[in-house]
């Protein structure tokens, strides 16, 4: 479900839009900004930046060459607390050779020129300048060791080239690898510098790739593993563990389920077990359309539709030719009830998830009403002049109207049999239930009245007729964010939180929407840091960032130091971005 705002347009927010500060120079109105975005977007400009700062930090600490770096974080997936971790608890050799880093400090990679070698791969004899020498000291001809290479790369295998050598575990110096391949392959030799690349978001559990369709190339980082919903710089809102749409408050399981109940054809088979029986001769399904209890099917067949039983054609009043049956199967009488609780319920659920998706759909359609609305009431002669609360109050009935879409899928397997079965007794499930649709109730009540007040054509309507209908927005607005933060804490500790498997979570709610993820800054990565620390030093000073220090990809500062993009314009406050959070006389005021 995408949401509605575009985020070109200041006057409007979604989801998609960050409320994250408001500048105003009134006195009266101190309100601090919150912190930054805790999820950043890597580009391809900032990938590579991304990843020299973690092999630096492995580095400086070890007092290593880049590729053994590398070599070591590819090992551990990227993580560097693992990292720091292992080598605590077991050793700084251990957590080499786990790695297959070989580091000896008085190797002499380099071999004499006037001397010969002999390959044990090829079994012959090559000049010194024909050898190379890895750091584990293991020597072949350069020829052997290209097509290991080559053979190695075109088999998905050119993060972790191991060493020829008959049990050997080290890893080969990219550089080595890169210099022997490009001589003979140039484009494989650029293949292996890619996959050298992305195996910071290959390998990396904190960093997963935008799932946008045509892809944007983006990939997304966040500072803890748990379960969340992100917005790619694209636009594109997705959930961080399993990259489908954004789906809280149900789990990443039930959505999976759900979302596959919706697409394939299970419902369709339910309905065709409820409906039909089939012919005990080509066994299609056959459809009862009379009151007859012999049907006849397409193929020619004649049978009993109590019991599906094969008869002859000639009957009466009384009895069918060939055929007898009274006596009650209580199994399949179970089957098909059972079969016809789970469609009618499915279909209960599913029809409420639907229409609020649907109105989800028409209401996006008010952002031009509202538009037209607005700008009609700003040119009339009324001492209203801020409509930030109409804003306010569409971006809450579609959060809010989010949320309730979305809990639905959540209740269908919340408390039916195929999730949870063992975990409730059917007392508690009841009790749970009841409790839950309660929350849900007077969710949906305030968001239809929320929904009610927007529709309202207040550009027609006089001054004191919208004051009343912008207090009752307003005041909607918070009962809403309100209904939502408890049926969130609800699901998080009454119902999902007593369970003892532990392995549904959800994306916690944010009043604010998805968060956005911001640009990775990468004007401080540099391997250089002893000049680049002074260097950073000197710009903070001065209140500013090095040009030569900021890549191409990267945002520029202002001149107190914080990003462009985090800072909130003026004319933003102006136009009615505040966060649903501020009190209401504060927002009065403004």
């Amino acid at each position: 479900m995408e949401d509605s705002f575009s985020g070109d347009e200041d006057y409007y927010y979604s989801d998609r839009d960050s409320l994250d500060g408001l500048e105003n120079d009134e006195a009266d109105l101190q309100w601090v900004p919150p912190k930054g975005s805790s999820t950043k977007v890597i580009t391809r400009e900032s990938l590579l930046a991304a990843q020299k700062e973690d092999l630096r930090r492995v580095m400086e600490l070890l007092s290593l060459r880049e590729h053994h770096a590398r070599t070591l974080l590819i090992h551990y997936r990227w993580d560097v607390e693992k990292l720091l971790a292992v080598l605590v608890e077991n050793g700084k050799e251990s957590l080499f050779n786990e790695a297959g880093v070989t580091v000896i400090d008085d190797a002499d990679p380099m071999l004499p020129l006037s001397s010969t070698v002999m390959c044990d791969i090829c079994m012959e004899e090559v000049a010194g300048d024909k050898a190379t020498k890895m750091d584990c000291g293991h020597c072949f001809c350069n020829d052997c060791w290209t097509e290991h290479f080559i053979v190695k790369i075109n088999e998905g295998q050119s993060k972790r080239i191991r060493c020829m050598a008959h049990k050997c575990n080290a890893i080969c110096d990219e550089a080595v690898v890169r210099n022997l391949v490009s001589k003979k392959h140039p484009n494989l030799a650029e293949k292996f510098e890619r996959f050298l690349l992305e195996s910071f978001i290959e390998d990396n559990k904190m960093v997963k790739w935008c799932p946008s369709t045509p892809h944007c190339g983006n990939a997304i980082r966040v500072e803890e593993v748990e379960v969340c919903e992100v917005e790619c710089a694209c636009g594109a809102q997705f959930c961080f563990s399993c990259l489908s749409e954004a789906h809280s408050p149900c789990s990443c399981s039930m959505w999976d389920l759900w979302a596959k109940k919706c697409r394939d054809e299970s419902e369709t088979v339910n309905w065709i077990t409820v409906h039909t029986k089939p012919c005990p001769k080509c066994h299609k399904p056959v459809e009862k359309n009379g009151g007859c209890n012999l049907v006849s099917c397409i193929c020619g067949q004649a049978f009993c539709w109590l019991c599906g039983g094969a008869t002859g054609r000639d009957h009466t009043w009384s009895r069918i030719a060939g055929h007898s049956c009274g006596r009650y199967k209580e199994d399949k009488a179970k089957k098909t009830e059972r079969a016809k609780r789970e469609l009618y319920r499915y279909m209960h659920y599913h029809n409420r998830y639907k229409a609020h998706t649907d109105s989800f759909k028409l209401e996006s359609k008010l952002k031009e009403t509202v538009l037209e609305k607005v700008s009609i009431s700003e040119e009339r002669e009324s001492r209203l002049r801020d409509f930030s609360w109409v804003t306010n109050g569409l971006y809450r009935l579609f959060r809010s109207r989010r949320v309730l879409s979305y809990s639905y899928p959540f209740a269908f397997y919340m408390f039916g049999e195929e999730l949870f079965k063992d975990e409730m007794t059917d007392e508690e499930r009841e009790i749970k239930q009841h409790l839950f649709e309660d929350q849900q109730q007077q969710l949906e009540a305030n968001v239809e009245k929320l929904s009610k007040f927007l529709e309202e054509p207040f550009d027609q309507y006089p001054d004191d007729k919208v004051m009343e209908i912008r207090m009752q927005v307003i005041n909607l607005s918070v009962i809403t964010d309100t209904l939502c933060k408890k049926m969130y804490e609800c699901i998080e500790n009454d119902l999902l939180g007593c369970l003892q498997l532990g392995t549904h979570n959800i994306a916690r709610y944010q009043s604010k929407g998805i968060e956005r993820a911001s640009e990775l800054s990468t004007c401080w990565t540099s391997v250089n840091t002893t000049t680049d620390k002074r260097q950073r030093s000197d710009a903070d000073t001065s209140g500013g960032t090095l040009e030569h220090d900021r890549p191409s990809g990267s945002r520029s500062s202002d001149d107190s130091g914080c990003s462009s993009q985090k800072r909130v314009r003026k004319e933003d406050c102006l136009s009615g971005r505040f966060d649903l959070n501020l009190p209401a006389e504060v927002i009065d005021r403004n």
